[in-house]
């Protein structure tokens, strides 16, 4: 059974570089381009995306994604939720509407921006079904499933939702873990982590708050994402150990 994690993008809010080519400290490499974030699970013939970043369409062509069964949202930030109209061809393919999975504030966010996605709208048919999650639920096709434990964390203003997943968490916009929450995160074999910038920041984990996470958790492998411009692949990597690698688009491995 094909098994496989893909971090579709793992760049900040505008990615690298920006529209107006600034860079920042990036140098010329292809892992230094940076679409926004988010990742795909596929586990047999079930396949599902975290996520629906600006860039999702070229996302899933680059990565040979073709088949969608649910989308699980982080939070309701643009960042990660604007491409959500990009889904409709997997409306029609499937002849059903996509399953959506997200907290009730989520949700509701969802429904308010992308209101045409849930609803009959000028003569279009809404193509998802919202799904409130609690602390766990599960996604199956068949005979494959994925079993979710799902968790809030602090982005600043707002929670995100964390997700494990296959001894896998996902934890893409983050600023602190309530301590209530971090047995979830215990025997990991890959922790997805936040990794904004080197200095701090009010919403997201700096280099020194990811790593001191990573040594307190001691998952297997780790992975750092949300990458911001002044974050260069090659100098993050030369201060990382063999078992915490920089993210970069593309970036998948088997469980």
């Amino acid at each position: 059974m094909k098994k496989k994690f893909t971090i579709l993008g793992c760049g900040s809010s505008l990615g690298s570089p920006w529209i107006t080519s600034f860079n920042g400290n990036l140098i010329k490499n292809k892992k230094n381009l940076r679409t926004r974030c988010c990742a795909h699970i596929q586990k047999g013939n079930l396949s599902v995306l975290i996520d629906t970043s600006p860039d999702i369409k070229n996302q899933f062509l680059l990565n040979k994604i073709t088949s969608l069964d649910a989308i699980v949202y982080t939070h309701e930030h643009s960042d990660q939720t604007s491409g959500i109209f990009e889904m409709r061809p997997f409306y029609w393919k499937n002849k059903e509407k996509i399953p959506v999975y997200g907290s009730l504030k989520t949700i509701k966010e969802l429904k308010s921006k992308y209101d045409f996605c849930f609803s009959k709208k000028n003569g279009y048919k809404p193509i998802m079904k919202a799904n409130i999650i609690k602390n766990n639920f599960t996604i199956s096709k068949k005979k494959n499933k994925i079993n979710f434990k799902a968790f809030d964390v602090n982005h600043g203003m707002i929670n995100s939702t964390a997700y494990v997943m296959e001894k896998i968490a996902y934890i893409s916009d983050c600023k602190k873990i309530p301590k209530k929450n971090l047995f979830y995160l215990s025997n990991l074999n890959f922790l997805i982590i936040d990794c904004l910038k080197f200095e701090k920041h009010p919403s997201h984990l700096d280099f020194v708050s990811a790593m001191d996470l990573i040594n307190f958790l001691k998952p297997k492998y780790s992975i750092l994402t949300n990458l911001h411009t002044d974050i260069d692949y090659f100098k993050l990597k030369r201060k990382l150990p063999k078992n915490v690698l920089p993210a970069y688009d593309g970036l998948s491995f088997s469980f």
